[in-house]
């Protein structure tokens, strides 16, 4: 994930380049349920309405949540599916908070209502992020169910009356890139904390419908707007957050933009891109399936690490005879193609690797997501 407005206040109000701070576990997203009563043709996990067998009981995720907590993993995102529909996820939560973890939840919004929010108030949650992919027809389109968008909507609105931190998370693709600009007005327009850009990934029906990904110009023209939005907010005194996930090449893309628009802050903000490192797949984010299954991080359910009820979370995430994890934990990653030569991998590192296994069966080609230039990734640019 590279945290736009992380480095956008770098601009504004630089600070001191202090030693990366290097966390001890990973950020853990963790899909509690597959059933969802939406069919998202993004959908990594390929959910629908139905019961899927074999998922892990309230008492077996305490207990992996036992031994998260030992790990010393820092955050728990609880997802799904949609996790508001797990029967215990109340219960769940609650005992996450009890037990120190930072809790968010991952939601499609419409199952944020007025008969729970005051639970969902009561839960403290540190976040939660509601899947906006476009306005009122367009997001129904990508969601499958008419009327999603203002169910989703009503659920934003509802946590903010409630005083809950909310964000809008937003996938990229042909499909809604129109709505974009849009969708950045109706975040200011609602003054809501956070937005979650994410370009598609390639798992689940995301994988299937990767044709609709969006093509790199308009990508371009999105993340142009992105960073002009960004920083005119902050420069206003607007405090909000702006993410994007899924392509680490956003960072390079924004160090170019500095040197266009701030040239003179262009070292400082390289310096502190690599401090951050780029991308943390099998680092420094992970992932448990509705069924135990660990994986390197959201989109690679079709590699899996081995299941917590055989083997704690702890070990297999340390385990690197598993030749995928060694890589990814390795430094460098064994890039290859253009990734191999690009002089920006401490920015990048290497990207997001699911898209080039799913694309070519190698999970060290180069990655076919990446937007930038050849120029762009050249040694003239360093």
């Amino acid at each position: 994930m590279f945290r736009l407005s992380q480095y956008m206040r770098e601009l504004i109000a630089p600070t001191p380049l202090k030693p990366a701070r290097k966390p001890a576990a990973p950020v853990v997203i963790w899909n509690l349920i597959r059933r969802c009563n939406l069919t998202c043709k993004h959908c990594y996990t390929t959910s629908a309405d139905i019961d899927f067998p074999g998922e892990l009981t309230t008492p077996e995720i305490y207990t992996v949540m036992d031994d998260l907590k030992a790990f010393k993993v820092p955050v728990l995102i609880l997802s799904g599916g949609e996790p508001l529909l797990h029967p215990d996820i109340f219960a769940i939560s609650r005992r996450a908070k009890a037990m120190g973890f930072y809790v968010a939840l991952s939601s499609n919004g419409t199952k944020i209502s007025k008969d729970n929010i005051d639970e969902i108030a009561e839960m403290n949650y540190q976040y939660i992020g509601v899947s906006l992919d476009g306005i009122k027809s367009t997001h129904d389109a990508f969601r499958r169910v008419a009327g999603s968008f203002d169910e989703a909507l009503r659920g934003v609105e509802l946590c903010l009356d409630k005083g809950i931190k909310v964000g809008i998370r937003y996938t990229l693709t042909q499909d809604n890139y129109h709505d974009f600009p849009a969708l950045l007005q109706l975040m200011d327009d609602h003054d809501i904390d956070k937005f979650y850009l994410s370009h598609l990934n390639y798992g689940g029906r995301g994988n299937r419908n990767r044709k609709d990904d969006a093509h790199f110009a308009r990508t371009r023209t999105a993340m142009d707007l992105l960073f002009e939005t960004c920083y005119a907010w902050l420069a206003a005194g607007k405090d909000r957050e702006f993410v994007t996930g899924n392509n680490d090449a956003d960072a390079v893309y924004f160090l170019h933009w500095v040197r266009r628009r701030f040239p003179e802050q262009a070292e400082h903000i390289q310096a502190k891109l690599m401090q951050w490192g780029g991308n943390a797949s099998g680092v420094n984010v992970a992932n448990i399936d509705n069924l135990g299954n660990v994986h390197p991080d959201t989109f690679w359910w079709h590699y899996d690490l081995g299941n917590v009820k055989k083997r704690p979370f702890s070990e297999l995430w340390q385990d690197v005879s598993d030749p995928v994890m060694a890589g990814l934990k390795s430094q460098p990653r064994p890039l290859e193609g253009r990734c191999g030569t690009c002089h920006y991998q401490a920015i990048c590192n290497g990207n997001t690797r699911v898209r080039a296994m799913q694309t070519t069966g190698n999970v060290w080609a180069e990655d076919p997501g990446c937007y930038l230039s050849d120029d762009e990734i050249s040694p003239a640019t360093v």
